[in-house]
């Protein structure tokens, strides 16, 4: 069999599996059925206060720009300086061309407005925390075919706080936690905060996203892995499955954006439903 022929055959058969997990998804029950199942009813998703999104005409081709890391923190950059910002200021993750196509561009979706001194956002921005979540449930909706929220409260009395996103890939539940600063701003309370998240709602996958290329075995892991312990002493072993995707129990995954968040999902999604 040729090269192009293979390909053609992991493309279609890559397609025939969307397919697949879309009609299973509609007739498995829905998320809100599995977490009724866990004693959990959604009492607020989705905010839009604090998320950064065009038109509906235009957010097709900027969920495709947001599968670069240089635009993801092009836009970071953007947001710390909203109220009036110029070239100079968002060319450090770019080169200046690149930055400059990227300023046309969010100038083009109505996302900025270009001024006499340089350029501003169109509404007030606090982070870009929501835009993130929002990137990582549609990249679940539209690469795996999975049904998902994003900016999920519960009304919980004791662990509280936001599940970032849940999806549903047939009757199995995955939670997402994502962050958009870099490990050296992750603290110890975040992942407590995390873990003790998964084991109140108990998905079948949980997931760890932190939204850089650094290394994640340098602080992020050993703080799961301490925290792991101090819980349970038999506490399994955290084991690499990529080059910065890691695992515990073939249920808790800790992984960082290195090379495409889409692959490193996808990996994620592979070690799970092949054990």
């Amino acid at each position: 069999m040729s090269e192009d022929n293979t390909f053609d055959e992991v493309a279609y058969l890559k397609k025939e599996v969307k397919r697949l997990r879309e009609s299973l998804n509609v007739l498995t029950p829905g998320i809100d059925i599995l977490l009724k199942r866990r004693g959990f009813q959604i009492f607020k998703k989705e905010p839009s206060e604090d998320l950064l999104l065009p038109e509906e005409e235009f957010q097709d081709d900027y969920y495709r720009m947001l599968h670069k890391y240089s635009f993801r923190l092009f836009l970071r950059d953007v947001i710390k300086h909203q109220e009036c910002f110029t070239l100079e200021k968002v060319t450090k993750y770019a080169t200046a061309p690149v930055s400059q196509e990227y300023l046309d561009y969010i100038v083009s979706a109505g996302l900025a407005v270009k001024q006499v001194t340089g350029y501003n956002l169109n509404k007030h921005m606090k982070s870009f925390g929501e835009t993130l979540e929002w990137y990582t449930a549609e990249i679940f909706k539209r690469e795996f075919g999975a049904e998902a929220v994003w900016g999920v409260k519960f009304k919980r009395p004791n662990i509280g706080g936001d599940y970032d996103v849940i999806a549903k890939f047939d009757g199995s539940l995955l939670y997402a936690e994502v962050k958009s600063s870099p490990p050296k701003q992750i603290y110890d309370k975040e992942i407590s905060a995390f873990l003790d998240r998964v084991s109140d709602l108990s998905p079948e996958i949980s997931v760890f996203l932190v939204d850089t290329e650094l290394r994640m075995k340098d602080k992020i892991v050993p703080m799961f892995d301490n925290e792991l312990k101090r819980r349970s002493a038999g506490a399994g072993e955290i084991t690499r499955i990529g080059r910065e995707l890691f695992q515990t129990m073939n249920r808790i995954y800790i992984i960082n954006s290195k090379d495409n968040i889409v692959r490193n999902i996808e990996t994620v999604l592979n070690w799970y439903f092949r054990r």
